[in-house]
């Protein structure tokens, strides 16, 4: 196809293989995202061919490539995504750890403006605009635009409540999720969400990370910073501890002032509407029955 749009998380993305681009083919996990058009927030016009940067172009960032081995995170090359400047342009390059051949792919893109350009050096005819790592790095720029929060965190629905649980990897975000979803809640996700802030409330919403997955989206009632634990406890937080903790869990990128500024403005509203708490938990099902125990209180 030429052109698709995707809603994800509230935002209607439309790509569009311009005149020298490729043809579109999104990964299948996108499938249950296309929508069928309407007025694009954003629109990413995509090119095929090599893009050479100004020679006063300057790298601001650089971000290797980190694998998870055993619980430790390895460094597997110093070459992964990176973020460069040009006067007011900003550009996003990367290769593609999965491919094998050595693709790259440059972002031309704003925190203001919401046309964006992107190029793959393939010569492939089909390509996925979304090929890791551009999902989650486009999916985040768009939250910086917008002034909304990505984070590491599960989120569930549960007799209309949502709740959300975020924490570092091993922390046990998946292992919630897994929980509540046999106990009859509705999981959002287990990994990796959006926060928006809508006229009656914050709201949850996943992003494709998994194969046959569908747009989903709860009000926020709760938050828990969660950790192992011997024993089921919660410990209200608030305040500056509230955005820290928070904050840490958040996906950013602080190479720009304002990118640290908006992000926690948006955490610090968060923690202002929306009780927060540490939560130390046993990974069984006790811990369901303490939280819905301690909401009827």
């Amino acid at each position: 196809m030429r052109n698709y749009n995707l809603d994800i998380a509230g935002y209607n993305i439309r790509f569009e293989s311009e005149d020298d681009g490729p043809e579109l083919v999104p990964s299948e996990r996108f499938d249950n995202f296309i929508c069928s058009g309407g007025k694009p927030d954003f629109l990413i016009r995509v090119h095929t061919g090599s893009f050479t940067f100004h020679e006063k172009t300057e790298r601001v960032f650089n971000a290797p490539y980190v694998e998870e081995v055993n619980g430790l995170m390895m460094k597997k090359n110093d070459e992964f995504w990176s973020i460069f400047q040009y006067n007011n342009d900003l550009f996003l390059k990367t290769v593609f750890p999965y491919s094998g051949n050595n693709e790259e792919a440059v972002l031309k893109f704003s925190l203001s403006q919401s046309v964006w350009d992107l190029w793959f050096s393939s010569k492939s005819k089909g390509i996925d605009p979304l090929s890791y790592p551009l999902d989650g790095l486009i999916l985040y720029y768009l939250t910086v635009i917008s002034g909304d929060i990505m984070i590491h965190a599960s989120g569930v629905n549960y007799s209309g409540k949502g709740y959300l649980f975020s924490g570092v990897s091993g922390k046990g975000k998946s292992t919630m999720a897994k929980l509540w979803d046999a106990f009859g809640a509705e999981v959002i996700h287990d990994d990796r969400l959006i926060l928006r802030s809508e006229s009656d409330g914050f709201y949850m919403f996943n992003t494709p990370v998994y194969k046959n997955e569908k747009p989903a989206k709860s009000k926020l009632d709760k938050i828990f910073l969660i950790e192992h634990g011997k024993e089921n406890r919660i410990v209200p937080a608030g305040g500056a501890q509230c955005v820290s903790l928070i904050m840490a869990n958040c996906i950013q990128h602080n190479w720009d002032k304002k990118i640290i500024t908006r992000l926690l403005d948006s955490v610090s509203g968060l923690c202002d509407k929306i009780p927060a708490s540490r939560l130390f938990f046993k990974p069984d099902h006790s811990i369901i029955d303490f939280i819905c125990g301690n909401e009827k209180r």
